[in-house]
């Protein structure tokens, strides 16, 4: 929990609201990655942009197995 609290506020709304259960790692390297406190919108499009892909792909994987 102590990896979650130090996250910057915008990122953990955007977990909090999320899909899928992130850990706050892989979270803050995606943030950094693509902006994050320089770019909010552009870190938080990204991290959007990589959700919708895994969802996507599992979508993909339940539809074959069903």
């Amino acid at each position: 929990m102590q990896a979650y609290d130090t996250l910057p506020s915008t990122l953990r709304h955007w977990l909090a609201e999320a899909c899928l259960p992130w850990s706050p790692s892989s979270a803050l390297k995606i943030w950094e990655n693509a902006g994050g406190d320089r770019n909010p919108e552009a870190a938080l499009e990204r991290l959007d942009t990589i959700e919708r892909s895994m969802l996507c792909r599992d979508a993909r994987i339940w539809e074959v197995n069903a």
